[in-house]
This record gives structure tokens, C-alpha cells and sequence, in this order.
């Protein structure tokens, strides 16, 4: 029997919609977090991308504090930390001390990568050659911190200790899973921007998996986008947003979320098309539509929880594509 009836998630980049000031974009992340709250979404995350004039998503943690400020029950954290921008204490320090005021609503989810081109990466490393590399003693580090004192050693993350924050494990590719499952925490894996190693992963982190303190059998989350609509019409002419939103990150350009336009063709080359159609894993249609898409997919990977980002112009819609995702997955 097909589970489908698995919790739901969100990512968000907060992305700058066209017309939109900064302080918008952040208004608009917060609608949408109260809202998906409302729905009894397990998560909101939020991900940390630097040096990019269409995503307000640099100061991760302030975003966090603020959308837990506004919200009630959903769980909020980052997806990810790009670990090698930090040093693990201040991680530590700054989710221990929300994990402090929110109790059992703080997600710490950690990926490896720099999250901005090299550049700006180098202006924002602690390190400027291993703290890449040093990656899986980061992560051991934070399990430390967020541990029992007696466990530590003389530096400690006051008022981390004792929080128990827990930690997710990000990635795109299988060097993630192997982590993941060596060190026995949940995974979480971005389709929504590089699948092409999802079905290796997965099948990695599974077989590899060695039970810990932190979790006693495998849990993995799968990012995809998700676009959902009243029919299947819809749904297509809502995804063009998306697309050409993922158009800037092939041309470099800074081309804020658009709305959507009824011709795909006349803003996109063949090999652009192409590349933006298959690269990515995306449930989009009507809910009838959604409904066999993600029963597709559980039949494939049975996974644990899906993570939805929908890049939707309209804020109405946005909101109703993640209650269609909802009402699937919560019919019997």
C-alpha cells in the first residue's frame, strides 16, 4: 500500500517579487509561513543564499527568530546553515538560544556548500582553504554543544547546552548521504534543483544508516517544487513564474519573481527548456493531478516527508497551492 498520507513541509527563499521591496518580500514570507502554519505544515525553512538582489535569505537566523515571532506551532529552522560561512559555536550559540525561547520549534538543517558564487564565499569564510573539508567535524561539533554539559569540553554554547537542537543533514549529492547515515541523523535531499543523484542517495542513506541517540531508523525528506492549481491549465500558467525565476540562475541575471505568462517559448532557448524541465523534480496540477504525481513518487522512494517550495507570483495562489498539497496528503 502507497503511503502518501505523509507530513508536509516548506522551503522558502524568500524570494523579491516583481515590484517588491526587500521589506516586502520578508512581509510575504511571514503570510506565507502563518499560513501554512494555519494548515498544520510540519516546517518552515528557510534557506541561506548570499550576494543575491532577487532573495532577501542571507541573515538565515534572523529570518528564523522573526517567522517564529509571528507564528504558533510549525516548526522553523534553516535549509540549510551553509556550514563552511560559520564557525559551529555561533551556530550554536544562536539556535540554542532560540531552541531557549521556542522550545521544541527550532530545526537546524546543515549543507556544505557556500551558498553564493566564490567570491562572495570567500568574503564570507571563516577559512579560506578547509572549512569545507571539515564539514563532518562541524557537524559532530553541534551535536556536542547541543548535548549535556557533561559531554563538553571547556568551550561550551551557553544556552545551547542541553537544548538538543535537532540537526538535519542536507545535500545534493551522495557524499551527504554517506555523512548522514554514518552519524544516524534525518536527510534531507534538494531535488528541487539537482535530482540527479536522489534515487543513489537515497538508496546510500538507507542501506548505510547506523542508528544513534539522535534517531533509530532512517528519515528522509525529499525537496521538490510544487505547483499547484484548481485544474491542470492553471497550474501550467502559475509554473511559468517558477521558470523563469530558474532562468536567472543560468543567465545570471537579477530578474525578480515574475508573474506568470501564457508562452513559455518566447522567453526561453530549446537547451534552456530542456535543462529547467528535466533538472528539477516538480509536482505541478490540479489536485487530482498532485495526487497521482505524489503517488508516483511514494511507489518510486517511499519517503518519510516531503519538503514543498512553490515560486508562485500570486500570494492568494501561492497559499492555495500549499492548502491542495495539504487537503492530498491528509485524504483517506
Amino acid at each position: 500500500m502507497v503511503n502518501i498520507n505523509i507530513p508536509v513541509s516548506v522551503l522558502n527563499l524568500a524570494p523579491i517579487r516583481e515590484e517588491q521591496s526587500p521589506k516586502q518580500a520578508i512581509d510575504s514570507m511571514i503570510d506565507l509561513a502563518q499560513a501554512t502554519d494555519k494548515l498544520g505544515y510540519k516546517r518552515f525553512w528557510i534557506a541561506e543564499h548570499h550576494n543575491s538582489s532577487t532573495l532577501v535569505s542571507s541573515a538565515t537566523s534572523i529570518l528564523i527568530k522573526h517567522t517564529l515571532e509571528q507564528t504558533e506551532n510549525i516548526r522553523v529552522g534553516s535549509g540549510g546553515t551553509m556550514l563552511p560561512n560559520h564557525s559551529p559555536l555561533v551556530v550554536a550559540e544562536q539556535f540554542g538560544t532560540m531552541a531557549t525561547i521556542y522550545p521544541n520549534r527550532v530545526d537546524l538543517g546543515l549543507g556544505r556548500a557556500p551558498g553564493t558564487d566564490m567570491m562572495t564565499a570567500n568574503a564570507l569564510r571563516r577559512s579560506t582553504n578547509d572549512s569545507i573539508y571539515t564539514f563532518p567535524e562541524d557537524v559532530k561539533s553541534l551535536l556536542t554543544y547541543f548535548g549535556p554539559k557533561n559531554k563538553q569540553s571547556h568551550v561550551k554554547a551557553f544556552p545551547g547546552v542541553g537544548t538538543n537542537t535537532p540537526i538535519y543533514i542536507l545535500g545534493s549529492s551522495t557524499d551527504s548521504a554517506y555523512l548522514a547515515a554514518k552519524l544516524g541523523l534525518p536527510y534531507a535531499f534538494a531535488a528541487h534543483f539537482a535530482p540527479q543523484q536522489m534515487e543513489e542517495a537515497i538508496s546510500i542513506y538507507r542501506q548505510r544508516f547506523e542508528p544513534s541517540e539522535y534517531l533509530d531508523k532512517p528519515y528522509m525528506m525529499i525537496c521538490l517544487n510544487v505547483i499547484a492549481g484548481e485544474t491542470d491549465e492553471e497550474a501550467k500558467l502559475l509554473s511559468s513564474s517558477m521558470y523563469r525565476f530558474f532562468l536567472n540562475f543560468i543567465r545570471r541575471s537579477t530578474m525578480p519573481l515574475s508573474p506568470p505568462v501564457d508562452n513559455m517559448d518566447e522567453y526561453w532557448n530549446p537547451m534552456e527548456k530542456e535543462m529547467l524541465s528535466m533538472g528539477r523534480v516538480s509536482f505541478i496540477g490540479s489536485k487530482k493531478s498532485i495526487r497521482q504525481q505524489l503517488t508516483n513518487f511514494q511507489e518510486k522512494y517511499n519517503v518519510d516527508e516531503i519538503m514543498a517550495v512553490s515560486y508562485i507570483y500570486d500570494q492568494d495562489k501561492q497559499k492555495r497551492s500549499y492548502e491542495i498539497l495539504k487537503e492530498v496528503v491528509d485524504e483517506k
